[in-house]
């Protein structure tokens, strides 16, 4: 089932709507997303082009490498997507939807340079935000409320 699904940066400059057909996405662990995202990975979903309707502030873009560009914001640094230059699809990025949790990684992509330490997290520890008093503190005196 197709839906438009909403997203964008994280002080809202930037914004788009996009036709979604499916849950897949995918990780990509090459070494140019990792420095792009400064993360381990990156989460992506694979859409066309033409179906994505940047709805407020289109985004900025920069040239990563001789194949590609990669639209982000430049108000706040969000990485937003990745696209090859002769390509009708793009992806965006998996955080940048006001819904992620419809997706599900279906593949990995690069996995030759992926972090193998990385790649099952399943088994650590974890703790919620509202357990660390500190960071709470720090959320009340500032905004009076925890982020969503």
């Amino acid at each position: 089932m197709t839906d438009i699904m909403t997203g964008g940066c994280q002080c809202r400059r930037v914004r788009y709507a996009v036709k979604v057909a499916d849950g897949e996405a995918y990780l990509c662990h090459c070494n140019y997303c990792k420095r792009a995202t400064g993360g381990v990975s990156i989460a992506f979903k694979n859409v066309r082009q033409a179906d994505v309707d940047w709805t407020a502030s289109p985004p900025d873009y920069y040239q990563s490498s001789p194949i590609a560009k990669r639209p982000f914001c430049a108000a706040c640094g969000t990485p937003l997507g990745f696209q090859f230059l002769d390509s009708e699809n793009m992806d965006l990025t998996v955080g940048s939807f006001d819904d992620p949790a419809r997706f599900r990684p279906t593949s990995n992509f690069s996995i030759e340079t992926a972090l193998e330490a990385w790649m099952d997290v399943t088994n650590l520890p974890g703790k919620r935000l509202d357990e660390h008093a500190a960071a709470v503190d720090r959320w009340m005196n500032a905004v009076g409320k925890l982020p969503d």
